[in-house]
Protein backbone atom coordinates (compact mmCIF):
# COMPACT_ATOMS: atom_id res chain seq x y z
CA UNK A 1 0.00 0.00 0.00
CA UNK A 2 3.40 2.49 1.00
CA UNK A 3 4.25 1.76 -2.42
CA UNK A 4 1.29 2.65 -4.10
CA UNK A 5 0.63 5.66 -2.16
CA UNK A 6 4.48 6.65 -3.15
CA UNK A 7 4.07 6.22 -6.37
CA UNK A 8 0.92 8.27 -7.07
CA UNK A 9 2.26 11.14 -4.93
CA UNK A 10 5.09 11.07 -7.71
CA UNK A 11 3.21 10.83 -10.46
CA UNK A 12 1.68 14.14 -8.98
CA UNK A 13 4.82 15.83 -8.81
CA UNK A 14 6.04 15.29 -11.70
CA UNK A 15 3.18 17.42 -13.19
CA UNK A 16 4.11 20.27 -11.13
CA UNK A 17 7.36 22.28 -12.16
CA UNK A 18 8.98 23.76 -9.08
CA UNK A 19 11.05 26.10 -10.33
CA UNK A 20 8.40 28.06 -11.69
CA UNK A 21 6.04 30.70 -10.37
CA UNK A 22 2.83 30.21 -12.29
CA UNK A 23 0.26 32.47 -13.02
CA UNK A 24 -3.51 32.42 -11.75
CA UNK A 25 -4.84 30.91 -15.07
CA UNK A 26 -2.35 28.09 -15.11
CA UNK A 27 -2.25 26.95 -11.57
CA UNK A 28 -6.25 26.92 -11.37
CA UNK A 29 -6.32 25.12 -14.68
CA UNK A 30 -3.84 22.52 -13.33
CA UNK A 31 -5.21 21.94 -10.21
CA UNK A 32 -7.95 19.49 -11.41
CA UNK A 33 -4.81 17.28 -12.96
CA UNK A 34 -3.56 16.86 -9.61
CA UNK A 35 -6.90 15.38 -8.15
CA UNK A 36 -5.95 11.71 -6.54
CA UNK A 37 -8.71 11.37 -3.92
CA UNK A 38 -12.32 9.25 -3.93
CA UNK A 39 -13.84 12.45 -2.54
CA UNK A 40 -13.90 16.09 -3.67
CA UNK A 41 -10.92 17.70 -2.53
CA UNK A 42 -10.75 21.09 -1.23
CA UNK A 43 -8.72 23.88 -2.83
CA UNK A 44 -5.99 25.24 -0.29
CA UNK A 45 -4.32 28.87 -0.43
CA UNK A 46 -1.59 29.66 1.41
CA UNK A 47 0.14 32.89 1.44
CA UNK A 48 3.01 34.79 3.54
CA UNK A 49 2.81 38.47 4.12
CA UNK A 50 5.14 40.57 5.11
CA UNK A 51 3.89 42.03 8.41
CA UNK A 52 4.51 41.14 11.92
CA UNK A 53 1.31 40.51 13.60
CA UNK A 54 3.06 41.12 16.93
CA UNK A 55 2.38 44.56 16.45
CA UNK A 56 -1.59 45.23 16.64
CA UNK A 57 -1.31 47.75 13.31
CA UNK A 58 -0.22 45.00 11.27
CA UNK A 59 -2.79 42.02 12.64
CA UNK A 60 -4.45 41.22 9.13
CA UNK A 61 -8.32 39.55 10.16
CA UNK A 62 -11.08 39.93 8.27
CA UNK A 63 -13.80 38.12 5.93
CA UNK A 64 -14.95 37.72 2.45
CA UNK A 65 -18.07 36.21 1.14
CA UNK A 66 -16.84 33.70 -2.20
CA UNK A 67 -19.11 33.99 -5.50
CA UNK A 68 -18.82 30.53 -6.06
CA UNK A 69 -19.32 29.27 -2.29
CA UNK A 70 -16.61 27.13 -0.66
CA UNK A 71 -18.38 23.83 -1.03
CA UNK A 72 -18.87 23.37 2.37
CA UNK A 73 -22.41 22.84 4.47
CA UNK A 74 -21.66 25.25 7.38
CA UNK A 75 -23.41 24.84 10.70
CA UNK A 76 -24.37 28.41 11.86
CA UNK A 77 -25.40 28.70 15.50
CA UNK A 78 -26.47 32.39 16.50
CA UNK A 79 -26.89 33.78 19.96
CA UNK A 80 -29.42 36.22 19.79
CA UNK A 81 -32.86 36.79 22.17
CA UNK A 82 -36.85 37.34 21.11
CA UNK A 83 -37.06 39.05 17.69
CA UNK A 84 -33.43 38.70 16.45
CA UNK A 85 -34.20 35.06 17.14
CA UNK A 86 -37.04 34.78 15.39
CA UNK A 87 -34.98 36.59 12.67
CA UNK A 88 -31.71 34.01 12.70
CA UNK A 89 -34.15 31.40 12.27
CA UNK A 90 -35.95 32.78 9.17
CA UNK A 91 -32.49 33.21 7.52
CA UNK A 92 -31.71 29.35 8.26
CA UNK A 93 -29.65 29.50 11.50
CA UNK A 94 -29.41 25.97 12.46
CA UNK A 95 -29.23 26.58 15.96
CA UNK A 96 -30.23 29.71 17.93
CA UNK A 97 -30.30 30.18 21.76
CA UNK A 98 -29.38 32.26 24.99
CA UNK A 99 -28.27 31.18 28.20
CA UNK A 100 -29.58 27.42 27.22
CA UNK A 101 -26.84 27.33 24.17
CA UNK A 102 -24.13 28.33 26.80
CA UNK A 103 -24.96 25.42 28.47
CA UNK A 104 -24.74 23.07 25.61
CA UNK A 105 -21.50 24.58 24.90
CA UNK A 106 -20.03 23.97 28.20
CA UNK A 107 -21.58 20.32 28.51
CA UNK A 108 -19.26 20.01 24.67
CA UNK A 109 -22.01 20.15 22.73
CA UNK A 110 -20.58 22.17 19.73
CA UNK A 111 -22.01 20.64 16.66
CA UNK A 112 -21.21 24.28 14.69
CA UNK A 113 -18.77 26.01 12.04
CA UNK A 114 -19.86 29.51 13.17
CA UNK A 115 -21.27 31.47 15.67
CA UNK A 116 -22.81 34.63 15.21
CA UNK A 117 -24.15 37.09 17.74
CA UNK A 118 -25.89 39.99 18.56
CA UNK A 119 -23.94 42.63 20.92
CA UNK A 120 -26.26 42.49 23.85
CA UNK A 121 -24.86 38.59 23.83
CA UNK A 122 -21.48 39.41 23.42
CA UNK A 123 -21.86 39.58 27.81
CA UNK A 124 -23.14 35.93 28.41
CA UNK A 125 -20.74 34.21 25.71
CA UNK A 126 -17.62 35.76 27.71
CA UNK A 127 -18.65 32.85 29.69
CA UNK A 128 -17.52 30.44 26.84
CA UNK A 129 -14.62 32.77 25.63
CA UNK A 130 -12.20 29.93 26.63
CA UNK A 131 -13.77 27.26 24.93
CA UNK A 132 -14.82 29.05 21.24
CA UNK A 133 -11.78 31.09 20.94
CA UNK A 134 -9.21 27.97 20.74
CA UNK A 135 -11.23 26.55 18.13
CA UNK A 136 -11.65 29.99 16.30
CA UNK A 137 -15.11 30.03 17.03
CA UNK A 138 -15.49 33.66 19.18
CA UNK A 139 -17.81 36.03 17.12
CA UNK A 140 -15.91 38.94 16.45
CA UNK A 141 -16.86 42.50 15.16
CA UNK A 142 -14.13 42.54 12.76
CA UNK A 143 -15.44 39.15 10.45
CA UNK A 144 -19.05 40.37 10.53
CA UNK A 145 -19.97 37.88 13.41
CA UNK A 146 -21.38 40.73 15.66
CA UNK A 147 -23.87 42.26 14.30
CA UNK A 148 -27.90 43.47 14.67
CA UNK A 149 -28.01 42.46 10.83
CA UNK A 150 -28.58 38.71 11.77
CA UNK A 151 -30.34 37.96 8.39
CA UNK A 152 -27.02 38.97 6.26
CA UNK A 153 -24.77 37.38 8.84
CA UNK A 154 -26.23 34.15 8.11
CA UNK A 155 -26.65 34.16 4.64
CA UNK A 156 -23.36 35.13 4.46
CA UNK A 157 -22.12 32.26 6.42
CA UNK A 158 -24.30 29.63 4.43
CA UNK A 159 -23.45 31.38 1.08
CA UNK A 160 -19.45 30.80 1.15
CA UNK A 161 -18.01 33.74 3.85
CA UNK A 162 -14.60 32.76 4.76
CA UNK A 163 -13.03 34.29 7.61
CA UNK A 164 -8.86 34.84 7.41
CA UNK A 165 -6.40 36.00 10.23
CA UNK A 166 -2.38 36.03 9.88
CA UNK A 167 -0.83 33.88 12.24
CA UNK A 168 2.60 34.48 13.87
CA UNK A 169 4.54 34.20 10.86
CA UNK A 170 2.62 36.09 8.84
CA UNK A 171 0.71 33.24 6.82
CA UNK A 172 -2.66 33.17 5.90
CA UNK A 173 -4.50 29.77 5.15
CA UNK A 174 -7.94 29.09 3.44
CA UNK A 175 -9.90 26.78 2.01
CA UNK A 176 -11.14 28.52 -1.24
CA UNK A 177 -13.41 25.73 -2.93
CA UNK A 178 -13.75 22.20 -4.10
CA UNK A 179 -12.16 20.93 -7.00
CA UNK A 180 -15.15 19.79 -8.41
CA UNK A 181 -16.13 23.39 -9.09
CA UNK A 182 -13.74 23.84 -12.52
CA UNK A 183 -10.89 26.26 -13.22
CA UNK A 184 -13.21 29.24 -13.96
CA UNK A 185 -15.17 28.97 -10.32
CA UNK A 186 -12.09 28.55 -8.28
CA UNK A 187 -10.12 31.17 -10.34
CA UNK A 188 -13.15 33.85 -9.59
CA UNK A 189 -12.95 32.75 -5.93
CA UNK A 190 -9.04 33.19 -5.43
CA UNK A 191 -9.18 35.92 -6.96
CA UNK A 192 -11.94 37.41 -4.80
CA UNK A 193 -9.84 36.46 -1.82
CA UNK A 194 -7.00 37.98 -2.50
CA UNK A 195 -8.54 41.22 -3.35
CA UNK A 196 -9.62 40.77 0.13
CA UNK A 197 -6.34 40.45 1.65
CA UNK A 198 -5.17 43.17 -0.63
CA UNK A 199 -7.26 45.61 0.74
CA UNK A 200 -6.38 44.54 4.10
CA UNK A 201 -3.13 45.85 3.38
CA UNK A 202 -1.94 47.76 7.01
CA UNK A 203 -0.38 51.41 6.35
CA UNK A 204 2.31 50.14 8.72
CA UNK A 205 3.23 47.35 6.71
CA UNK A 206 7.06 48.15 4.49
CA UNK A 207 8.15 46.26 1.67
CA UNK A 208 6.53 43.82 -0.70
CA UNK A 209 3.51 42.76 0.88
CA UNK A 210 2.38 39.08 -0.50
CA UNK A 211 6.26 37.33 -0.34
CA UNK A 212 4.70 34.03 -0.79
CA UNK A 213 1.99 31.93 -2.14
CA UNK A 214 0.69 28.93 -3.17
CA UNK A 215 -2.63 26.95 -4.27
CA UNK A 216 -3.52 23.18 -4.04
CA UNK A 217 -5.76 20.32 -3.13
CA UNK A 218 -6.08 18.63 0.24
CA UNK A 219 -4.04 15.71 -1.20
CA UNK A 220 -1.80 16.82 -3.57
CA UNK A 221 1.86 18.94 -4.23
CA UNK A 222 1.39 22.85 -4.16
CA UNK A 223 1.52 24.86 -6.64
CA UNK A 224 3.63 28.36 -6.23
CA UNK A 225 2.21 31.45 -7.59
CA UNK A 226 3.27 34.38 -8.80
CA UNK A 227 3.33 36.95 -6.18
CA UNK A 228 3.41 40.29 -8.69
CA UNK A 229 0.41 39.12 -10.24
CA UNK A 230 -1.45 38.69 -6.59
CA UNK A 231 -0.58 42.15 -5.73
CA UNK A 232 -2.02 43.73 -9.08
CA UNK A 233 -5.71 41.99 -7.90
CA UNK A 234 -7.52 44.61 -6.86
CA UNK A 235 -10.91 45.24 -6.08
CA UNK A 236 -12.86 46.18 -9.51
Amino acid sequence: MAKKTTKRRAALLEKVDNEKNYSVTEATALLPELKSAKFDETVEIALNLNVDPRHADQMIRGSVVLPNGTGKVVRVAVFAKDAKADEARAAGADIVGAADLIEEIQAGNINFDTVISTPDMMGVLGKVARILGPKGLMPNPKTGTVTMDVTKAVTDAKGGKVNFRVDKKGNIHAGIGKVSFGADKIKENLEVFVQAINKAKPAAAKGRYITNGALSLTMSPAVTLDTTELLEIKAK
